[in-house]
């Protein structure tokens, strides 16, 4: 019998690349404008702010690092983010409309309710968030790890997902309807609830959250369950 080829291991999104040297972010950096660019900046645990309520458009922040910042209640259209951090951040319910974020990180952060239509994620690790409730309406996600999350209600709907991974995340409720996943990965997570079976085609699911699936799998064809 032939052996068998270990399997290659999983690729991580690529870090960002952060000066170990970044200038502190006063109050101009803090409040947002139209086509700012924010280069090198180290923000702290302040909150940012703008001007126009219908938001700020084409903001770019490049190299940047924010350790407990507020960005609650942005509203962004058309910016970017590039080899950005985000450690214990607070990105509840910030609404960002056709943006990107390519290399970043967002760990320990508070995501509940954030709003990311249209946007392109290409290389970016999120890692132990509160995410419920967070909508990826029409995104493209292409090297995205979700590990140790809570996306309970969660939407991906009509997104394009390419080599995304979701480990260990609670999912409760997520809508994935429209979605299309190629390459997609969902390894330890409880998938009880979820929606859009129909786009799980191309998915990759570990035995054990298999089982999870079947009540909405049920759910989806008809099927009452019981003992």
């Amino acid at each position: 019998m032939p052996a068998r080829t270990p399997a290659s291991p999983l690729r991580e999104p690529k870090p960002p690349q952060i000066p170990r040297r970044l200038t502190p972010a006063g109050k101009v950096e803090r409040h947002i404008r139209h086509d700012g660019k924010y280069l090198s900046l180290e923000y702290g645990p302040e909150a940012l702010s703008m001007d126009d309520p219908d938001g700020v458009e084409d903001v770019e922040f490049e190299r940047c690092r924010f350790t407990q910042t507020g960005f609650s209640g942005l509203v962004l259209h058309r910016a970017g983010f590039a080899d950005c951090a985000f450690g214990d951040a607070d990105l509840a319910n910030l609404r960002a409309f056709n943006s990107r974020m390519f290399n970043s990180r967002i760990v320990n952060a508070r995501m509940t309710g954030m709003q990311l239509a249209e946007c392109g994620l290409r290389d970016v690790l999120v890692d132990g968030c509160r995410a419920d409730l967070t909508g990826f309406r029409f995104a493209h996600l292409r090297d995205v790890v979700f590990r140790d999350c809570n996306l309970a209600e969660a939407t991906f709907q009509s997104a394009e997902m390419t080599d995304v991974r979701f480990e260990n995340c609670r999912l409760g409720g997520a809508q994935f309807s429209g979605a299309t996943m190629r390459t997609v990965r969902f390894r330890g997570c409880d998938l009880r609830g979820v929606a859009g079976l129909d786009s799980f085609q191309g998915a990759i699911v570990a035995s054990g959250d298999a089982m999870s699936l079947l009540d909405a799998f049920a759910a989806e064809l008809g099927i009452t369950i019981e003992d």
